[in-house]
């Protein structure tokens, strides 16, 4: 008796595809763990350099909050009238919400550049930290009501501080303080 054998051509390429498929899978799983773990040393890096910069910025912050209780204290001021940023390379806006300068659509860079070219009214312009001298702060009072408000008020506003870390990694805090009778 003779056997037919059930056609071979069609049989011949299914163990080979399979084996493709499972390399090819294995391939990108590995590809995935590459750049995954090529990644978090980065990322590390990265996130210690913001927290530098966050130091730097809450350095700020204690920085200006001395000046300005010493101030309000000892009697030198009596509200933040007259010691507000107002001006963006010598334009102003920085503190009106409609204008291109506004201080929020500006970068910390933009900003930080600004108040070291023209520290007028500024707290502080990239002091360093006495802990770690690769980092500073730059600190600047924002009138929190816009340009023109009929109910302009000077005993509250935003406290600006813009910590700067190494590689130019920035962070920034807006704080609105009042001043209290």
């Amino acid at each position: 008796m003779k056997r037919h054998a059930s056609k071979p051509g069609r049989e011949r390429g299914a163990g080979l595809i399979v084996i493709i498929m499972i390399v090819a899978f294995m391939l990108a799983v590995g590809m995935l763990l590459l750049t995954v773990t090529g990644m978090s040393p980065k990322a590390a890096d990265n996130m210690r350099l913001q927290g530098l910069a966050f130091d730097a910025a809450e350095a700020g912050f204690n920085a200006a909050w001395v000046v300005l209780n010493d101030n309000f204290l000892n009697r030198v001021t009596s509200s933040f009238g007259g010691q507000y940023r107002t001006t963006f390379g010598g334009a102003p806006g920085l503190d009106d919400p409609a204008s291109p300068n506004y201080f929020r659509g500006l970068t910390d860079e933009q900003l930080v550049a600004d108040v070291h070219a023209d520290p007028t009214n500024a707290l502080f312009d990239s002091e360093p930290l006495a802990t770690d001298p690769r980092c500073s702060f730059t600190v600047f009072l924002i009138n929190d009501e816009a340009p023109g408000t009929i109910a302009a008020d000077d005993n509250d506003c935003i406290l600006v501080c813009i910590g700067r870390g190494p590689r130019n990694t920035y962070k920034r805090l807006e704080i609105v303080i009042e001043a209290g009778s």
